[in-house]
């Protein structure tokens, strides 16, 4: 396939996930490609699937069985991501409905039979963004072996990109807002031999050259007073804290560091050098051997800590992880219902954080007609700030505050 050929690119699972597929387009459109949002008008279809958790899987196979009903009878169905990547042939012969199935690194275009990596795709250039603001990675993998998580076994140890290839894609970028992602983003560097908290002097380049450079994925205990005293004066004060528990035992048989306790005295230690602070974490539940005195330990700590925002998400049962081996496995039923009192609660908090917004004055990114973000919400993740119409896309704009519905602003010209 190659001039005037069209191809359709779907996107699963993380903004990590969206980087890649980004690229993945660069590479189509260099090759004469042209990009198509109509599925059935399309000669390749390229699926970027998830395989982090159960559901993200049956997501990317399901999303797989729609795609081959819709689409023409001529068109081309490649499977690509980590889904690929885990599962390679055994997804090749698991969807007959594929055309190909092609690993990280692999092209995606069906004149390239190679299932040799011929590409970085964290070094791959990427097309012009399209909205004011832009997901960049600037490290691919993992080194930390956590206890629920399979990703290091198909991304591999931590690869950091080279600081001056990262600044290049900024200034390409040309937008106002820059989103750091990687799978431990305050490592960043680390396995270069550049020294520790090598993210500081990138997120102080960054800076110099957008308006806003936000943080996400931070392992909590690679936040130093220095890494936050950036983030609180040169950007944006958006806290993304992986936490994933309280539990001092359970978060021991997760393999992880912290505790309530010393999650409460960092997020304290932030909020008294920067009150307008925001916060995000994600906690799972139903891990291996979670009692009811582990659940109440977490209640306590989402009343008291009041963070902006929370996800939660059910333990899955990753194979080739510890976490597989572990007794104590919590019944499905009861891990739904402790899911829902915490969502609730949650609800409840970010819904009361954002009533006390109404009256202030607030800086909004406008990201499209009619829709922004101040530098509380981040994009995709978090609520928004619905803004008048006559407000221009992609500059920022000073409103006020008006009204607040769930985690949603509405603001207006002041």
């Amino acid at each position: 396939m190659g001039n005037g050929s069209k191809f359709h690119l779907v996107t699963l699972g993380c903004p990590k996930n969206e980087v890649d597929s980004e690229k993945l387009a660069g590479s189509l459109l260099s090759d004469g490609m042209e990009a198509t949002d109509d599925l059935t008008n399309a000669d390749l279809i390229v699926v970027n699937t998830c395989a982090f958790v159960e559901e993200a899987r049956e997501e990317s196979i399901e999303t797989i069985l729609n795609i081959d009903e819709l689409r023409n009878e001529e068109s081309k169905i490649v499977v690509t991501g980590c889904l690929a990547e885990r599962y390679g042939s055994e997804l090749q012969d698991y969807l007959p409905e594929v055309d190909r199935v092609a690993g990280f690194g692999v092209p995606v275009s069906l004149n390239k039979k190679s299932n040799v990596p011929e590409f970085d795709l964290l070094n791959l250039p990427r097309p012009a963004a399209s909205k004011p603001w832009s997901y960049l990675k600037v490290a691919e993998g993992c080194d930390r072996a956590c206890g629920f998580c399979s990703i290091p076994s198909f991304r591999g140890p931590q690869r950091s990109r080279d600081m001056n290839s990262i600044l290049e894609e900024v200034d390409s970028l040309q937008v106002k807002e820059v989103v750091l992602v990687a799978q431990d983003l305050a490592a960043y560097g680390r396995d270069q031999g550049v020294g520790e908290k090598s993210i500081i002097p990138l997120v102080e380049e960054i800076t110099q050259r957008v308006d806003w450079v936000r943080l996400l994925y931070l392992y909590p205990s690679e936040l130093n007073q220095q890494l936050i005293d950036v983030m609180c004066s040169l950007t944006v004060p958006y806290f993304d804290l992986s936490l994933q528990h309280v539990s001092p035992s359970l978060l021991r048989k997760m393999k992880r560091w912290g505790s309530g306790d010393r999650f409460r005295d960092l997020i304290s230690e932030i909020r008294k050098n920067s009150p307008e602070a925001v916060f995000r974490s994600n906690f799972i539940v139903g891990y291996p051997g979670e009692t009811e005195e582990d659940q109440d330990e977490l209640i306590d700590f989402v009343k008291e800590m009041q963070l902006d925002w929370c996800g939660f998400f059910p333990f899955s049962d990753e194979e080739d992880t510890y976490a597989s081996g572990l007794e104590g496995k919590v019944d499905r039923a009861l891990v739904v219902e402790r899911l829902k009192e915490l969502s609730s609660l949650q609800d409840a908090i970010t819904s009361s954080k954002r009533d006390v917004l109404i009256g202030e004055r607030i800086s909004v990114l406008v990201d499209s007609l009619g829709v922004g973000r101040t530098y509380r919400e981040a994009p995709e993740i978090d609520g928004i700030v619905c803004v008048p119409e006559s407000c221009e896309v992609g500059e920022f704009a000073d409103l006020i505050v008006k009204g607040a519905l769930g985690p949603d602003l509405e603001a207006d010209l002041i």
